[in-house]
């Protein structure tokens, strides 16, 4: 249950990212956490790091899995 609410509580602070095929949360070992557009990888009308909360973009697409892919530095 607490796991539901932090993911509820991070997907109000990211916004659309957080449900977009594109977004990935990246984590760093320090426990910092960011999010990349990977769409800014062929379109540079994108930003690599957007602006948190993203609330409209036109680049988003529902991601069916639901929460953005998770990555970590350092690996």
């Amino acid at each position: 249950m607490l796991r539901a609410v932090t993911r509820a509580n991070e997907a109000d602070r990211v916004g659309l990212c957080a449900e977009c095929v594109h977004g990935r949360r990246i984590e760093s070992d320090r426990g910092a956490v960011f999010w990349l557009c990977e769409l800014a990888t062929t379109d540079a009308g994108f930003p690599k790091y957007p602006r948190l909360p993203v609330i409209e973009c036109e680049g988003f697409e529902r991601d069916r899995e639901g929460f953005g892919t998770t990555d970590e530095y350092g690996d």
